[in-house]
Formats: C-alpha cells, structure tokens, sequence
C-alpha cells in the first residue's frame, strides 16, 4: 500500500491548474494502481512544500478529488483514497457545432414513425431519378418551412439541394469565376472558406463588431474590390453567435444594391431564433439567394436545404448546377423532410433543440466569465475571447491535452486571426458532460499560461 512519503502528483504534463492536475494525478494513480484503496495521502502542507507551490493549491485538489467521490478526509487522521478506480473518462468534444441531444423518448420515437410511412411510397421513390431541384411537394414543403421568414415564397424559385454546403456550391457556380472577388464577414463559416478555395474565388474580409458585419466596410469594399457577391451569415453568426441588428441589414441591402452585388444569405440557424430581424432576402428579394439547411434545426443527417432563387431563372442556374455535382439531392432524404414538415414533426424537433441550447447556454454563463463570452440564448455554440497572455494555440492544446476539443479562431479568420475559440456547446451527449467540459475550460482560463506549463 503506497504511503504519503512514496507518492506524489506528476503536475510536469499538467494540462490545466495545479489543483485540478493532483485530482487528475489521484484519479489516473487509482485507476493505474499506484494508490489502492484505503491507501493515505501526503498531508497537504508537506505535499505543498514537496511540489513548491501554495497549500491552498493543494487544499484545492483534495478538495475536487473528494468531490468527484475518490478520497474521503477523516478528522485528525488524514486524507484516504476511498473507492475503487474509476473507469477512464472519455473525451468531450466542443468543437462540432452539432444541435444537442434532447431527452424527448416520444418525439424520438414520433421520428422514426414517420420515417416508416414512406413505405407508401413504393419503388418509385427508390428506384427513380427525380428533377434536380427537388420534387414539387418537397419544394412546397420546403416553401412552407420558410414560409414565416420568407411569406409567399414561390415553390418554382425554390431548389432543394444536398445540404447547405450543396447548396452554396450550386448558388455560387452561377455568381462568381475564378479569381473573382466574394465579400465574407472577416470570421466565416469555414464550410464556404473550403468552397471558396476550391473555385479559386479571392475572398475579401468584411470587418465585423459585436453586433455583426459593419455596413461602412462593407461599403469600403465594394468600392475597392468591386467583388461579385457577399456571403453572410445575419442570423446567429457562426462563430460569434452575432444576429445582424434591422438597421445593419436595410444599410447593407442599400449598399449591394447600390454597387450591384448580389447577397448569398446562409440562413442556417433562423429556426433557432424566432424572433431574428426579417431575412435579407426578404429585404431584396431580387438580388438575393437564401440557403437554409435543416442540419442545425432539424437534423444533420437529412443533408437537406432549401435554396430561395430571385427569380425562376435564378432557380433554374442552380438546378443546372446542382445537376452537373450531385444529380440531385437524396429523394429518399428529401421525403423524410418532407413528411417532418407536413405532419408538425420538424418543428417539434426545432423546439427540443431550442429547449436544450437554452439549458446549456445557462449552463455556459454560469461557468464561464461573462466578459470574456459573445453568445446567444438560441445558439449552441459560443465565442471565448482569452485573457490576456493566453495564445490560441496553447490553449486549444491545453484542453486537448485535458481531453477536451474546441476550435480556434484560425478556422474562421480571413485575416489576422484573434486570440479566440469556438466552443461547441451540442457536442456533449449530456449536460452533465457540459458541464464538466466548461468546467476545465473555466478553470484553465482562472491560470496563468506560463504556470500551466513547464519547460523541460
């Protein structure tokens, strides 16, 4: 049985705090075998003068280790390891921006019950090819889903299309030609950074604020680079989670219109916030596409959006596009929607998924410092600014190293990148695993960098 004079934390690997690397060090010896049951802790003074750091550190780790059940203090005796070792904690990944499980065991099941009545369907649905921008009832339904964003929206403008990123590629094959000029918010969805490159597009920062994209610079750039669309994101801005105020997106219309530019709106979050200003498309309905997915407010594995055209000529340079990539999007996913829509399934899943990034938005604010956080009640994602003398890099590989994943700001940036990351808050499979992932993060964010590590 180890004794506290043969054991001691290894804090030289520390991904974190100091006080959270000795419960760490508890934990991974317990399941190790180094400290079995029953076995005596160091006092903490003399383990705090052993490890040259402050008996509160130490007091601190004691005090989480025996939060998470592992050691036990008995009075005028000690500290004891308490139980046996506890199983390998698996990974928390924050860096998928996916909508987050909800506990709704009937909806769950409504789902799949719908899913079983395209059986009526026969093998037509199976074993045919269909127009290549949709059939005509799934562009009604898909007319219908954006119906209270975008009121009379025209069934025949309307392209259904192999996701978002589907419909991006298709819309801009149309816009643009190699070494054109795209005007992007100066953070952008790294999906169109990806489809950017690969058509040798030149993309042009647009600066942005707390509030979203700054109509002024945008206005700059259209001066300067004379760019062929802008693509934007008003709504729940992926990554700082920035919904465009009204005045932003009438200034930005008038400016487009002014320099004749046409807006590719991505609309993929508007599900999730209801009360959003009305769509930029809605604003210019003809010099606008707006492509809405159902990956953030349904389901990511239909692979299924909704592309509005400004016209039905517009309509028909995206169904040519969509054809000449893809043949069509999936008509057996396609279906699935579809019948989500009609029967009120969908928008009972958009309500769980509100529900739930509510309650891990709470849970965000409660664990993370407020000045250092842009996030939104309907989004499950959030933007951190580091504290002064953290780096992006070290940081992300800090928390990697903790086993938990977020993105940095380098993904995003058209520019100099901030010292910033992306935080996933849907990833987790529970709220208990959120909160245990932010709570790393907070306590990563309460060290100084250079304690945190040590140079060997």
């Amino acid at each position: 049985m180890s004794t506290e004079a043969d054991w001691s934390p290894r804090l030289a690997r520390a991904a974190g705090p100091h006080y959270l690397a000795i419960a760490d060090a508890i934990e991974e010896d317990m399941r190790s075998g180094r400290l079995s049951v029953g076995t005596r802790l160091p006092p903490q003074r003399s383990l705090a003068a052993q490890l040259g750091i402050d008996f509160t550190t130490v007091s601190r780790g004691y005090a989480e280790a025996a939060r998470r059940g592992l050691v036990e203090g008995r009075v005028g005796q000690g500290t004891y390891v308490r139980a046996a070792a506890p199983p390998p904690r698996a990974p928390v990944d924050l860096s998928m921006n996916l909508p987050p499980h909800f506990d709704d065991p009937a909806l769950t099941a409504r789902l799949w019950d719908e899913v079983a009545t395209l059986r009526e369907g026969g093998l037509d649905l199976l074993l045919r090819y269909q127009d290549p921008a949709g059939a005509l009832r799934d562009r009604a339904a898909g007319a219908a889903w954006l119906a209270a964003r975008l009121p009379k929206l025209d069934p025949e403008t309307l392209v259904v299309t192999p996701g978002a990123q589907g419909g991006l590629l298709a819309v801009m094959a149309g816009l643009a030609q190699p070494g054109d000029a795209v005007c992007a918010e100066a953070l952008t969805f790294p999906g169109f950074r990806a489809l950017a490159a690969q058509a040798g597009l030149r993309l042009v920062p647009v600066l942005m604020d707390a509030q979203g994209m700054d109509p002024d610079a945008f206005a700059r750039a259209c001066r300067e680079h004379a760019p062929k669309a802008l693509y934007c994101t008003p709504t729940l801005h992926n990554p700082t989670t920035a919904t465009l105020p009204l005045e932003r997106r009438q200034a930005i219309v008038e400016i487009a219109r002014r320099h004749g530019v046409t807006i590719v709106e991505d609309d993929a979050y508007a599900g999730l916030a209801p009360s959003a200003p009305p769509p930029m498309t809605a604003l210019a309905p003809e010099t606008a596409y707006h492509v809405a997915g159902l990956a953030k407010s349904v389901s990511p594995a239909l692979r299924i959006a909704y592309v509005a055209s400004p016209s039905v000529r517009a309509a028909g340079r995206v169904r040519a596009a969509v054809r000449a990539s893809a043949a069509m999007a999936s008509p057996l996913t396609a279906a699935i929607a579809t019948r989500w829509i009609e029967t009120g399934a969908a928008a009972a899943v958009t309500a769980a998924l509100r529900a739930e990034a509510k309650a891990r938005h709470a849970i965000a604010l409660r664990r993370l410092p407020s000045e250092l956080v842009q996030s939104a009640p309907d989004a499950f994602h959030l933007w951190l600014t580091l504290p002064e003398g953290w780096t992006r890099g070290e940081f992300v590989g800090r928390l990697g190293a903790a086993g938990v994943g977020v993105v940095p700001s380098d993904a995003f940036s058209l520019g100099a990148a901030p010292e910033a990351v992306r935080i996933g808050l849907g990833g987790p499979a529970s709220r208990a695993d959120v909160e245990r992932a932010l709570g790393l993060v907070a306590a990563l964010l309460e060290a100084a960098p250079q304690v945190t590590a040590s140079v060997v």
